[in-house]
């Protein structure tokens, strides 16, 4: 929320990266009210019981907002590419509406390419258990405790969700940075070189952080324990990513710190202000 309130009220961030950066700080909020909330509700309600209607919308907005965020991220990587090694047309290609025409392909493919596995899903009408070892409602543990047929889900999954949901985003991700790295090994400076460097650093972390724990928990080799690593890496990604993704740009980024600082400042001048007028009246019988 800080970083969306950040880039509307500071003008300085009206640019595409942080335009990128607040479509990816909405998706963390979903993404984690989505798969947190329920188990929030329970420690307190002490209510563990979750409809089957209610179960397919956790499992399927989950992978759409998932499906999402590695869409814009490979955007992302490519306004660092534009901003990179075409600098001089940077501000003419990356427009406002173009930007806001990918990010809305973004959303739209996300939420559409995820409608055949949900499908699947829901016309699974055969449980061995009515009690899922899991915080949300995953396919994977839906999986594990179905007793209808699963393979044409995990056909599906390993077909159009490896390839489509994953490698396209990857491939989209990655290909801009192979050339990003040759423009900066072309750079004869050290300056230019750490400045093109530093630009996309925080892009790049997130990126790695993301990727290797959707392998962590989508691709790595099934055994017997593979449920309780799995609650685990998805504890990590819907808790601990949607933290570190502001705290990784925000603590490398000067444009953010100062931005921090005026909206500090501002509701500091307000709260004096108001303290002030409120000392001043008199006290009412």
């Amino acid at each position: 929320m800080t970083i969306i309130v950040l880039v509307y009220r500071e003008h300085q961030l009206h640019t595409p990266m942080y335009f990128f950066l607040s479509n990816l700080s909405i998706l963390d909020i979903l993404s984690t009210t989505v798969t947190l909330h329920k188990t929030l509700t329970a420690f307190i309600t002490g209510v563990k019981m979750v409809s089957f209607a209610e179960c397919m919308a956790h499992a399927y907005f989950f992978m759409a907002l998932e499906c999402t965020e590695l869409l814009i991220l490979g955007v992302m990587s490519y306004d660092r590419y534009m901003a990179v090694c075409n600098p001089l047309h940077y501000h003419m290609i990356m427009s406002y509406r173009i930007c806001a025409l990918l990010a809305a392909i973004c959303w739209m493919l996300g939420f559409v390419e995820v409608i055949p596995h949900t499908c699947i899903l829901s016309h699974f009408n055969c449980y061995t258990t009515n009690v899922i070892n899991h915080f949300f409602c995953d396919v994977l543990p839906l999986m594990k405790i179905s007793c209808s047929d699963v393979s044409l889900l995990k056909l599906w999954i390993a077909t159009e969700g490896v390839f489509v949901s994953g490698l396209i985003p990857l491939s989209m991700t990655l290909i801009p940075y192979v050339f990003i790295i040759l423009v900066i090994l072309k750079m004869k400076t050290n300056i230019g070189r750490r400045k093109a460097f530093y630009t996309c650093s925080s892009h790049l972390t997130i990126v790695v952080l993301l990727y290797v724990t959707l392998y962590c928990l989508y691709l790595s080799p099934t055994s017997e324990n593979s449920l309780d690593s799995h609650k685990l890496f998805s504890l990590f990604n819907t808790a601990a990513v949607p933290l570190l993704n502001p705290l990784i740009y925000s603590l490398k980024n000067k444009e953010v710190k100062s931005a921090t600082k005026k909206l500090l400042n501002f509701f500091s001048a307000k709260f004096k202000l108001v303290y002030f007028n409120v000392q001043r009246c008199p006290k009412l019988l």
